[in-house]
């Protein structure tokens, strides 16, 4: 079909390469993230697992793990903890985690907003640590 292997290679790459893609990381500032947050427009969603978010996290953050989502959550239960019709902030360390579950939030039709400021970086801007 093709004259050069290489060729068939990178059509297929070039073909599956955008159903691929992750969403990318907001341009929403952490000021205005955390506006939209205490405005109640906007939920927090903490993608890390038990262990990390067991070590500390954001006051008023929602638990979700990122293996939670992949493992596929009941859509009632999803929709108990995340509301319809407000701006999901996924959060993770690094911000890598937080794109995947943009991409799995999106999916049930949410408006996520990936961050890719970790949760150190959330502190530093003036978001509050939960009390143990």
């Amino acid at each position: 079909m093709f004259k050069h292997a290489a060729f068939g290679t990178l059509l297929a790459v070039a073909m599956v390469a955008p159903a691929c893609q992750a969403a990318e990381h907001t341009r929403d500032s952490l000021k205005t993230v955390k506006e939209n947050v205490d405005a109640r427009k906007a939920v927090l969603v903490d993608v890390r697992e038990k262990s990390e978010w067991d070590s500390g996290h954001v006051a008023g953050a929602v638990f979700l793990p990122l293996s939670e989502l992949r493992n596929g959550i009941d859509l009632k239960r999803l929709m108990e903890k995340l509301p319809k019709g407000t701006i999901v902030y996924t959060h993770c360390a690094i911000g890598k985690r937080s794109l995947t579950a943009g991409d799995l939030l999106s999916k049930h039709g949410y408006n996520v907003r990936p961050l890719k400021p970790g949760y150190s970086e959330l502190l530093q801007s003036g978001f509050q640590k939960a009390d143990k």
